[in-house]
């Protein structure tokens, strides 16, 4: 019986812990082989063609070449790899440049080790892998429509967080849905209600029911 050929994977972070962490849990993953590591732009085009990865993890945010030009040169060089960009921006000057450099996928670094590990899955796939966050942003876009006053405000994981917090979960349950701690938790919270001006967790409850209200009617 043959086995199936793992994953290959290139990781390109300028930040080393960021490397390290994301070494640590794709080398736990029996379909992925990380084929090595870079801190650059430039480094990451070389061993593009070096090293021959099935999918490239590119931050955006580098000294010398960015992740964008970086993307870009790759998919010159080897239009068949696949690139998914891990990085912390969802703003419009960020995710439009490199969707249209050629990212197939675009989680961000919050999102979840195992969404990462699909996102990896799906471009190698052929498929798209998309933060939804991000996808709500090309949505609007694409639709003409402007993004609502939330997703302007509030970092992707904290409307994550609002909307448990509407499904009536309370921080500790949080904490273990999302696999962040209970401070975190009360972080993300004491911020939503700060830029939301709202007073209390309950407020807040009500405001992302009344707003998945407005968007379902909106998009139905």
């Amino acid at each position: 019986m043959k086995t199936a050929e793992k994953i290959g994977v290139l990781i390109v972070d300028d930040h080393p812990v960021i490397r390290q962490g994301l070494v640590g849990f794709l080398e736990t993953q029996s379909s992925i082989e990380v084929k090595g590591t870079v801190s650059s732009g430039e480094a990451a085009v070389e061993a593009a063609t070096r090293l021959e990865p099935d999918v490239v993890l590119m931050d955006l945010v580098m000294p010398g070449m960015d992740g964008v030009e970086a993307i870009r040169s790759i998919k010159r060089l080897r239009p068949e790899v696949r690139v998914v960009v891990v990085t912390s921006f969802a703003s419009d000057d960020k995710l439009f440049p490199a969707i249209k450099a050629g990212a197939d996928g675009y989680p961000l670094k919050d999102a979840l080790p195992g969404e990462l590990v699909e996102a990896v899955k799906s471009v190698h796939a052929g498929k798209s892998a998309l933060h939804p966050a991000v996808a709500r942003r090309l949505m609007y876009t694409l639709s003409g429509k402007n993004p609502s006053s939330l997703e302007e405000k509030l970092t992707p994981r904290e409307v994550e967080v609002l909307e448990l917090i509407a499904c009536g979960l309370s921080n500790d349950e949080i904490a273990q849905r999302l696999i962040i701690s209970d401070k975190t938790v009360k972080t993300h919270v004491s911020n939503i209600l700060h830029k939301l001006n709202l007073a209390h967790r309950t407020q807040a409850a009500l405001y992302a029911i009344k707003r998945r209200q407005q968007f379902s009617g909106e998009w139905s």
